[in-house]
């Protein structure tokens, strides 16, 4: 993925977790909305949750990290 791309797709993810406080995603869910291959949507999210913006769920979801 390129450097471009890359900074594209998380701002968007980043915004879309904005505007949708309650949202909570499984890795597979979002996978598919925001069409990437499965290791690409790890190291998303995993890059998320130590940025401390989104945290994982019990259950696998991902969800913002200041969301209750």
């Amino acid at each position: 993925m390129k450097s471009r791309s890359l900074d594209a797709i998380v701002q968007r993810v980043r915004g879309e977790y904005l505007e949708m406080p309650g949202l909570s995603l499984t890795e597979r869910q979002a996978q598919r909305l925001w069409h990437l291959e499965p290791e690409a949507c790890h190291l998303l999210l995993k890059a998320l949750v130590e940025s401390g913006f989104l945290r994982q769920t019990p259950r696998g979801g991902y969800i913002r990290a200041n969301v209750s």
